[in-house]
């Protein structure tokens, strides 16, 4: 397979003890950073917003995966852009003009993701996947950190890539919840690009080689 990227997600980090976390994903085999906005509307929780993200950007070398999953993610655009986020994505659910929303992370100079629900199906991006960087696969109702891994995620990866395929797109698939080292290999082998973790590595005795095992599953 190679070059799948492993985005550990910092909301399963230790808040008190956050730089610590962020420096050690900066030396892990990890290659991004996922970041988890949350608005207690669009999802039952509220995680942390521009500050925890501006006080982590400083400390961290490797690009910013930013997942909005908040109500009216167009005024925040430039403002995530400023704060150095690499990669902005935004959930279709959320957008009631999804192409105007893409067009917009692109014009502030970031790769534009949209994220899917687990209800939602693919086709919602059919006429605007050659527009897309990334698209982001949860494979847990968003909201809450450690939830199972929804089974039919792996049918729904197939059936994403052929319809990047079908279309020529060059698009990753990112897969955000419940990720272990069980269903790596067959999330990868299913289509998936970037795998995000988050208790799964923070909650592990030794984070960074948690990374480094699941980034040599997700490679090999």
């Amino acid at each position: 397979m190679g070059n799948i990227k492993i985005a550990p997600s910092m909301l399963a980090a230790d808040f008190a003890n956050l730089e610590n976390d962020v420096q050690m994903v900066n030396q892990s085999q990890a290659d991004w950073f996922h970041m988890d906005i949350m608005d207690g509307v669009f999802v039952p929780n509220i995680s942390f917003g521009m500050p925890v993200l501006k006080a982590m950007a400083q400390h961290a070398k490797k690009p910013l995966d930013v997942h909005l999953m908040i109500v009216d993610p167009d005024r925040y655009i430039q403002t995530f852009a400023n704060l150095g986020a690499a990669v902005l994505t935004v959930h279709a659910e959320a957008c009631t003009h999804i192409h105007r929303t893409v067009q917009a992370i692109k014009a502030a100079g970031m790769k534009a993701g949209v994220a899917l629900n687990p209800h939602t199906p693919i086709t919602v991006l059919e006429e605007i996947i050659s527009d897309l960087d990334l698209i982001c696969i949860m494979s847990v109702n968003p909201g809450f950190g450690g939830q199972q891994f929804i089974e039919n995620t792996y049918d729904k990866v197939r059936r994403l890539r052929a319809l990047i395929n079908a279309k020529n797109a060059e698009v990753m698939i990112e897969i955000d919840g419940g990720v272990t080292s069980d269903n790596a290999a067959a999330l990868v082998q299913a289509g998936a690009d970037v795998l995000v973790a988050g208790s799964f590595v923070f909650k592990s005795q030794k984070p960074s080689e948690t990374i480094s095992n699941l980034h040599t599953i997700a490679n090999t």
